[in-house]
C-alpha cells in the first residue's frame, strides 16, 4: 500500500508545466530521430545512446575508472559527430527550418497554363525517350543552383522546354529551374543524393533529382532517357510511372491552391461530359 500511496502522491505533485515540459522534450527527440532516419548519423546516434546507457550503469555500480573513460569519450564524441556528420546535420537543420510550412497554408501561386505547358513538354519528351530534369522552386530559394547554369528568365512553353533537352544542344545537359511562372535557368548542376536506398536501376539524373529534393522543398520532374518513364521527386522520395493526366493532377494539386485545382478538375470533367453528349 505504501508503494501505491507514494505513486499517487507523486502523480498529484505533477504540474501542468511539467507535462508540457516532458511533451516538448519528447517531441524534440522524436523529430530528431525522424530527421536523421536512413542516414549515417542514425547509426552514430544509436551508438551514442548505448554509450550513455553504459555510462549510467557504471555510475550506479560506482565504477569510477569506467565512468571517467565514458565521460571523456562523450566529450570528444560531441566534436567528432559535428565534424564527421556535418552534411547530415546541416540537412536535418535545413529540413527543420522548412518546418514553418507546416504552420502556413500559403503556396507560391502557379499559372495553370504554365503547368499545362510543362506537362505537355514532359509527355512529348517521354514519348521520344529524351531525358529531362525540371526543378520547380517553392519556398526555399535555389539561387545558388541557378547560378551554376545559364540564366534564361523566359516564359514557360512546351516548345522551349523540348528544345532545351534535345540531345547535343548547348543546354541539354543539366537541370532546368522553374521559379514561379518563368524558366529561370537551364543546364544547372544539382547535388547527388548519397542515400543507399535508391533503386539501382535509377541513374544519375534520378539521383540528382532526389538530392536536390532532400536539400529543399522543391518538386522535381524527371523523364528517363532509357525507358521514357516520368517520375516526380519530393522530400527525398521519388514516385515513378506517371502518365500525362496523373502528372497534371499531381502538379496542380501540389502547386496550385486546393480550391483552384478542384475547380480546374471539375471544369475538365464537365468538358469531357459535354463532348460525350455531343
Amino acid at each position: 500500500m505504501n508503494f501505491l500511496e507514494n505513486i499517487i502522491t507523486s502523480l498529484m505533485l505533477i504540474r501542468v508545466t511539467d507535462i508540457i515540459d516532458i511533451a516538448i522534450v519528447a517531441f524534440v527527440i522524436y523529430k530528431l530521430f525522424s530527421l536523421l532516419r536512413n542516414t549515417r548519423a542514425e547509426q552514430v546516434l544509436k551508438g551514442l545512446i548505448f554509450v550513455l546507457f553504459f555510462a549510467s550503469i557504471a555510475d550506479m555500480l560506482n565504477l569510477n575508472t569506467v565512468s571517467w573513460v565514458m565521460n571523456q569519450f562523450l566529450t570528444v564524441a560531441l566534436v567528432f559527430i559535428i565534424v564527421v556528420f556535418q552534411p547530415e546535420l546541416r540537412s536535418a537543420l535545413e529540413r527543420l527550418g522548412r518546418g514553418r510550412s507546416l504552420f502556413s497554408s500559403e503556396k507560391i501561386q502557379r499559372d495553370e497554363r504554365s503547368i499545362d505547358e510543362l506537362v505537355s513538354a514532359m509527355s512529348s519528351l517521354s514519348r521520344q525517350k529524351i531525358g529531362a530534369l525540371v526543378v520547380l522552386e517553392r519556398e526555399v530559394g535555389l539561387s545558388d543552383i541557378i547560378e551554376s547554369g545559364t540564366k534564361l528568365d523566359s516564359d514557360i512553353s512546351s516548345e522551349l522546354l523540348i528544345n532545351i533537352f534535345i540531345p547535343n544542344t548547348p543546354l541539354h545537359d543539366g537541370a532546368v529551374i522553374i521559379r514561379k511562372n518563368t524558366i529561370a535557368a537551364a543546364a544547372c548542376y544539382l547535388p547527388l543524393s548519397s542515400s543507399n536506398t535508391i533503386a539501382k536501376e535509377l541513374g544519375t539524373r534520378h539521383r540528382a533529382a532526389i538530392g536536390i529534393s532532400e536539400k529543399s522543398d522543391c518538386l522535381v520532374v524527371i523523364v528517363s532517357e532509357e525507358t521514357g518513364s516520368i517520375s516526380v521527386a519530393e522530400n527525398g522520395k521519388i514516385n515513378r510511372y506517371f502518365d500525362e493526366e496523373s502528372l497534371r493532377i499531381r502538379l496542380k494539386n501540389e502547386l496550385v491552391n486546393t480550391d483552384s485545382a478542384s475547380e480546374v478538375l471539375k471544369k475538365e470533367k464537365k468538358g469531357e461530359g459535354n463532348e460525350k453528349e455531343k
